[in-house]
């Protein structure tokens, strides 16, 4: 592990927890904790599950990303050198920046603007499609069938076909949630999610048989 390049890592880490400290003694016992789709609070809870939200999205992508490449079982993971550290480094500064964002919104007990919600996970589609190529075989990260991980082949053929759908996905959602703003389509974003999600499953299973009548 190079710790020059993990301290830049751990200081984003920890700009939520700060943030959290800073805005704590402010903040009443029960909180905020849901939105609804029209940005509408739903949901309440102590200001302690703050704590949690905090730690949940950055400091645990970051551990994940940190263990994941020592006990990948095939050590394919390390092999992606600076492509997987800078997907390692994107994702932990996505975290961090949701997780201010939910503390700001809890502080203020109000989300601006709900389609934020949406842009922000239509710009992180983008990201896990632009790095869909480069993932290698492995039992942690990307589509993880059984026809995946038994076939390199169908292993990258699927990857380049969900890196496009992702990617593309991503930039619909986007432009939705910019044209739509506040009134943006929850039915469009799920729909776009499933089928980014779904259609790499079934395509790994079509190639592997593919493969396999072919030999």
């Amino acid at each position: 592990m190079n710790l020059k390049k993990e301290i830049p890592l751990i200081i984003i880490v920890l700009i939520p927890f700060f943030y959290l400290a800073y805005i704590w003694s402010g903040l009443p016992e029960t909180v905020p904790t849901h939105w609804n789709y029209k940005g509408e609070i739903d949901g309440w809870g102590k200001k302690s599950s703050l704590i949690l939200i905090t730690f949940l999205l950055p400091a645990l992508t970051y551990i994940i990303f940190t263990v994941v490449p020592f006990i990948d079982p095939k050590k394919k993971i390390k092999g992606m050198g600076n492509k997987f550290y800078n997907l390692k480094f994107l994702m932990t500064v996505f975290m961090s920046a949701l997780a201010m964002f939910i503390l700001y919104s809890v502080k203020e007990q109000s989300i601006t603007n709900p389609a934020f919600i949406i842009l922000a996970i239509g710009i992180l589609y983008i990201i896990l499609g632009n790095y869909m190529r480069t993932i290698k075989t492995n039992y942690f990260i990307g589509i993880r069938t059984p026809w995946t991980l038994e076939n390199e082949t169908v292993w990258k053929k699927t990857h380049a076909l969900a890196g496009k759908l992702w990617f593309s996905g991503g930039l619909a959602i986007i432009i939705s949630s910019l044209l739509t703003n506040k009134n943006f389509n929850g039915i469009f974003f799920i729909t776009i999610t499933i089928i980014i999600s779904v259609i790499p499953l079934v395509y790994s299973y079509l190639e592997f048989k593919k493969l396999q009548n072919n030999s």
